[in-house]
């Protein structure tokens, strides 16, 4: 091939990437592309605390030591408009950095919504987790398994994936005679749950309502008897749960019920 073939075949390659490209982007400005098209969104990550994860625990969802509760440091806190007053407590995504070739790495990540990260509105330019960003704030660990650490601040995609848990789900009883916490925890499928009802041995189903985070709670003195449940999560899925606590059940106790299967 001689210098003036080479030449032509340069251009007609160039020719060809500059016409992709200008496929790709018309694509994109229409609100299409590849990440789309397989149900992906899209948003921004970043991490708070340090490799032990220790910055990580209670949070807003109302979980206590996420390694005891079986969440560990795959967990993230969420933006106002992804969080929705901690109705997505309890949720799993995946995630993976997106087209930042200087920082993102190949992995990719699976996690629970165990906090939350909250507005800055004196700072409405700066802070990532202001409305109506879609924002993961996550533990370093997690971090650093999708971008190196010095980046900061990657682009992501992310999903809604079921959740894989191990054992039932969990209740922990809290409060005083007159009015009972119980945090709902280790849930399968969906993670989130929407409803919480409680029976006690010696009543009908009662509905409780949403005190914060996956924290239900009823005024109904339901002490001496035995406690059964039943969670419904975002899917539609209702578990219930007979007799999970005996009557003898304590303040601060934790007791495990069935779990919700997935797919």
């Amino acid at each position: 091939m001689d210098a003036r073939e080479s030449v032509l075949v340069i251009l007609r390659s160039t020719t060809l990437i500059m016409l992709f490209l200008s496929g790709v982007d018309a694509a994109r400005s229409r609100g299409w592309d590849y990440a789309h098209a397989k149900g992906w969104d899209y948003g921004h990550a970043t991490f708070y605390g340090g490799m032990s994860g220790s910055a990580t625990m209670e949070g807003a969802c109302g979980y206590g030591d996420l390694f005891e509760q079986g969440y560990g440091l795959q967990t993230t806190a969420l933006s106002s408009t992804l969080f929705n007053q901690g109705a997505m407590c309890g949720a799993c995504y995946k995630i993976k950095c997106h087209h930042d070739w200087k920082w993102c790495l190949n992995g990719t990540i699976r996690v629970t919504a165990t906090n939350f990260c909250p507005p800055n509105y004196s700072k409405p330019n700066g802070n990532w987790c202001n409305p109506p960003l879609k924002h993961f704030d996550l533990s370093q660990l997690m971090f650093r398994e999708i971008a190196q650490y010095k980046a900061g601040i990657v682009p992501i995609v992310f999903r809604r994936v079921w959740c894989v848990k191990k054992g039932g789900v969990k209740f922990q009883i809290k409060g005083n005679p007159y009015w009972m916490l119980v945090l709902v925890y280790n849930v399968a499928g969906a993670g989130d749950v929407v409803d919480m009802k409680i029976k006690g041995s010696s009543t009908e189903w009662i509905q409780m309502s949403r005190n914060w985070g996956q924290n239900w709670q009823t005024n109904v003195q339901l002490l001496g008897q035995s406690l059964s449940f039943r969670v419904t999560t975002s899917d539609g899925q209702m578990v219930q749960s007979d007799d999970v606590a005996p009557a003898n059940w304590q303040f601060g106790q934790t007791y495990e019920g069935k779990q919700f299967r997935y797919i």
